[in-house]
């Protein structure tokens, strides 16, 4: 992986939620290129997730644990990061998505998807906060979205979720930047990832990317290339919510 060849310290750690898939994936493999440990964390997808772990080990001779439990359940996250000794940097990727009507959406599908990614990240960020206070690299990124800020009709759910989660990000900067620990998170546009497409037909996504300025849906590689510049900015940038679009939504 050619854009991934720069190598960095092998002392440093990251936590990577939503890791077996998307986004997530290919943050985790990110960083296993550069030499981080890797702690994969995944839920639904656990064989998946630990045959990534240990394809990334080997390719890149990176440490890489897979890590499976609910980032929803105060009691798993607590119990996964018994397994953390030293943590630098978070990344909540972890993310699951609703389409319906919002008079459709019943109690159980809006508590999942608000759980998953607006408590997830509250959670991780939490538990991680003691051991981020003992790095000299700490950095905190969660992944958003543009329709938490605009919001998008049959999506009521996952756009109060991201809305959520940018108001968590600023707060968190916030309490944070004494500290020295900067807290950011990147709005991305339509990125092509199975949980798009499997919601989405063709001539949706068709419709969807002829309104997309840049003309094309942004990639899972460089939403990770953008992760891993951000974790390299001066900690003064704080509290951004940093829109990756290709011009849509500007």
């Amino acid at each position: 992986m050619e854009e991934y060849e720069e190598r960095t310290d092998k002392n440093l750690s990251v936590l990577v939620t939503g890791a077996s898939r998307g986004i997530g994936r290919a943050v985790a493999e990110a960083f296993a290129s550069r030499g981080y440990r890797v702690y994969m964390a995944g839920n639904r997808h656990g064989d998946e997730l630990k045959s990534d772990a240990m394809h990334f080990s080997d390719e890149y001779n990176a440490v890489c644990v897979p890590l499976v439990f609910d980032v929803s359940d105060p009691a798993q996250v607590k119990r996964a990061f018994e397994g953390i000794p030293s943590l630098d940097i978070v990344i909540n990727c972890a993310g699951i998505a609703h389409f319906d009507l919002l008079q459709e959406t019943d109690e159980e599908d809006w508590g999942r998807v608000i759980g998953t990614n607006l408590s997830g990240a509250f959670l991780i960020i939490k538990n991680a906060i003691p051991l981020l206070l003992k790095s000299e690299n700490a950095r905190v990124i969660n992944i958003s979205s543009v329709w938490g800020t605009r919001g998008a009709a049959m999506e009521s759910a996952y756009s109060a979720s991201k809305g959520g989660l940018d108001a968590l990000t600023r707060s968190a900067a916030l309490e944070l930047a004494p500290a020295g620990i900067p807290v950011n998170a990147i709005a991305c546009g339509v990125i092509d990832t199975e949980m798009n497409r499997a919601h989405l037909d063709e001539e949706e996504l068709e419709a969807l990317r002829n309104e997309i300025p840049a003309g094309r849906f942004g990639t899972v590689r460089e939403v990770a290339k953008l992760v891993m510049l951000l974790i390299k900015a001066p900690s003064y940038l704080t509290g951004q919510v940093i829109a990756f679009s290709g011009g849509w939504q500007v």
